[in-house]
């Protein structure tokens, strides 16, 4: 399982090093693609139709669908991580998540998240301040379902 977080270093090319535990989990390839609240989603070639079809399999008559599936297929590229773990961002997935010198590795479970460094101290902030709200209306969204 992917857990804990990891700060790191974004040389002028876009190119960082995935954390060691991280790399041992995902493999030497991985899929890397735009992810929610501005970060990036990390995964092993193995689980991305696993990972990716918990979101994306649903109707394509549905416009909602549709856009999903444009938003995390159409910005995903396949990584080959070198021997140490090293890989370059591409270019419109820095941009889009505002990743510039510095980043933050998540473990998020199946997926890793690649945060700016300045937004993931942001979100960490809301978190604190919301992570009591968030559980009990995730908590009633759950049971609605049961």
């Amino acid at each position: 399982m992917l857990i804990g977080h990891y700060q790191t270093k974004i040389d002028l090319k876009g190119r960082t090093a995935l954390p060691v535990k991280f790399k041992q989990l995902l493999g030497k390839k991985v899929i890397i693609t735009a992810g929610y609240e501005q970060s990036l989603m990390i995964v092993s070639i193995k689980d991305w139709q696993q990972v990716v079809g918990q979101i994306t399999n649903q109707k394509l008559t549905l416009e909602p669908a549709r856009a999903t599936d444009r938003f995390l297929l159409g910005s995903a590229f396949e990584i080959d991580l070198d021997s140490q773990g090293r890989f370059i961002i591409p270019k419109y997935l820095r941009d889009y998540s505002q990743i510039k010198t510095a980043a933050v590795f998540i473990g998020v479970g199946n997926r890793v998240e690649l945060w700016s460094e300045p937004k993931w101290t942001e979100y960490e902030k809301y978190l604190s301040k919301n992570i009591s709200a968030l559980g009990e209306k995730l908590s009633a969204h759950t049971s609605s379902f049961t």
